[in-house]
């Protein structure tokens, strides 16, 4: 289903038209300049890989990238909605906006992701200055959508839902331009079919969908071609990515279809070559972790994030049996309070989500846990966050994100202190608990940092420290930042072993030992469209 909204204002339209779409060159006396942008991103990592994309289909349009909102034509916000000060930020931005485009009436202001998706034409009620409007499932039609709103005025338009069969809605089919040349993103699914309480992600992501197995492998081939040695593969629960794939075959299989139909890619194209001698309704993605890992030129494999209730003895298997996939799992705990967790809807138990962390580091040597946490939500009692503690204790995460709940519109919990105010936790108790329970985790984090003294650790180098240039920062297999000494110049990219001399809550110091292997990546260099 499509909501769109065209309202024409006084807008001025780009300089020329070319086959009735704009054409981003202006010339200026003479001589042909590039108009320019500026992505900003509010959010997760599925939010950083669709600003990727937006940049890549402006680039591919003749848009040059600046860094100074004062310098480009065309501004787009990638919004979220996960927390309450989304909003806050958003109309922050385009208050700051509203003024820039006054003294720049060609200025074109995009506003795309999860809070767009929920707000939708309110977001034109509150800011008229904003151009376009567009949601999670139409990404790959941002250039058509500003070039409309160019020539005919500002416009929303919002998917309700993507189509499994529409290729170009799938965020990882469009172009890109990494913002890190070593290290790509790979969403091998989109959408969530969980219920969580407190989340607003299937309102605005939609159901799961898979994509399928083997353009998967091919993109993570195409990307190591390119210099790409770290991939991460992203998805709303990754760790059931392909179940719907592998339900959809079997009733392929079951109207006796075969991979002879010429409209059919076959079994190993949509499941991988595994499946075909194990065809169970399962997920895949322990399937994927081998295959990607076994790609020439991957060296580094990361995933984010998985759901507890969904996480198998086989893709722990899978990650201790791949020297690719580095030895750091996420694992979002949320609440250690059996009660809270019921009222979440997480489907499983603080002693059952102990266990089966527990046979990860019994599967996974040296093995680095993350998780994240919610304190606050609505009907928590002292009990039940003394839970909480006690499992965070048992756990020794080795980091985590912690937050004191706010409530989403749209949310069963929000919904839920509605109709029951008496629910909600006092502020001020609220930040005492978040208080608390970093200590814990600090505790647990600084525990683990210490135990790295004296290892020999391989990092990738991220670049130089932002607070001392002269000191090199890298980060582990375990997702542990480092920063170390080097004598001589290395590039992004490349990977060093570092002999570990210190642990901090939040880092590791060190001494660069030796560069094994420089970074391959491509430079790349802007190219404008004639």
């Amino acid at each position: 289903m499509l909501f769109r909204a065209s309202l024409v204002d006084e807008i001025n339209p780009c300089n020329q038209h070319r086959d009735g779409v704009c054409s981003h060159v202006a010339s200026i006396g003479g001589v042909s300049e590039s108009r320019t942008y500026l992505v900003k991103t509010f959010g997760c990592q599925m939010n950083e890989h669709d600003s990727e994309r937006i940049s890549g289909l402006l680039e591919a349009d003749g848009l040059v990238r600046v860094d100074d909102e004062a310098d480009a034509d065309v501004i787009v916000l990638n919004t979220c909605c996960i927390r309450e000060n989304a909003d806050n930020k958003l109309y922050g931005a385009l208050g700051h906006l509203k003024g820039l485009k006054a003294q720049k009436p060609g200025l074109q202001i995009a506003v795309g992701g999860c809070l767009a998706q929920k707000d939708r034409d309110s977001i034109r009620d509150r800011a008229g200055h904003v151009d376009v409007v567009f949601g999670t499932h139409n990404v790959h039609r941002a250039v058509e959508l500003l070039d409309h709103a160019a020539e005919h005025g500002p416009i929303v338009e919002i998917l309700e839902a993507t189509a499994r069969d529409d290729a170009e809605a799938f965020p990882s089919a469009l172009l890109t331009v990494r913002e890190v040349d070593h290290a790509g993103w790979l969403t091998i699914q989109i959408g969530c079919d969980n219920s969580c309480a407190f989340c607003i992600v299937p309102a605005v992501r939609g159901p799961e969908i898979s994509r399928s197995f083997g353009e998967l492998v091919a993109e993570v081939q195409q990307l190591a071609a390119d210099g790409v040695s770290e991939i991460t593969l992203l998805g709303q629960n990754v760790n059931s990515f392909g179940r719907d794939l592998t339900l959809a075959r079997r009733a392929v299989a079951a109207r006796e279809l075969t991979a002879d139909s010429p409209d059919d890619l076959g079994d190993a194209w949509w499941c991988g070559e595994r499946w075909t001698d194990d065809r169970r309704a399962r997920p895949l993605f322990s399937d994927l972790l081998r295959s990607v890992g076994e790609i020439d030129g991957v060296h580094r494999v990361r995933f984010t994030s998985p759901h507890p209730k969904d996480m198998r003895t086989e893709t722990f298997e899978a990650m201790a049996a791949t020297p690719e996939v580095c030895e750091h799992l996420h694992f979002p705990l949320q609440s250690g309070s059996d009660t809270v967790l019921t009222a979440m809807h997480r489907g499983y138990t603080a002693e059952r989500y102990l266990e089966k962390l527990s046979e990860a580091r019994a599967i996974i040597a040296g093995l680095a846990v993350s998780t994240d946490i919610i304190v606050g939500f609505p009907g928590e009692t002292d009990a039940d966050f003394e839970r909480t503690l006690e499992v965070a204790a048992a756990a020794e995460y080795d980091s985590a994100f912690t937050f004191v709940f706010s409530p989403r519109p749209g949310t069963e919990a929000a919904d839920l202190l509605q109709a029951e105010p008496s629910l909600a936790v006092p502020h001020e108790v609220a930040v005492e608990r978040y208080e608390r329970l970093r200590t814990v985790i600090e505790r647990s984090s600084l525990k683990a940092n210490m135990g790295r003294v004296g290892e020999v650790e391989e990092v990738t180098v991220e670049g130089p420290s932002k607070k001392d240039p002269s000191v090199l920062t890298g980060r582990t297999r375990r997702n542990t930042l480092v920063h170390f000494a080097s004598p001589i110049s290395i590039k992004t990219g490349s990977y060093a072993m570092v002999a570990i001399t210190e642990g901090k809550t939040n880092h590791l110091l060190g001494n660069l030992i030796e560069v094994t292997m420089p970074a391959r990546h491509r430079t790349r260099i802007p190219v404008a469209a004639g």
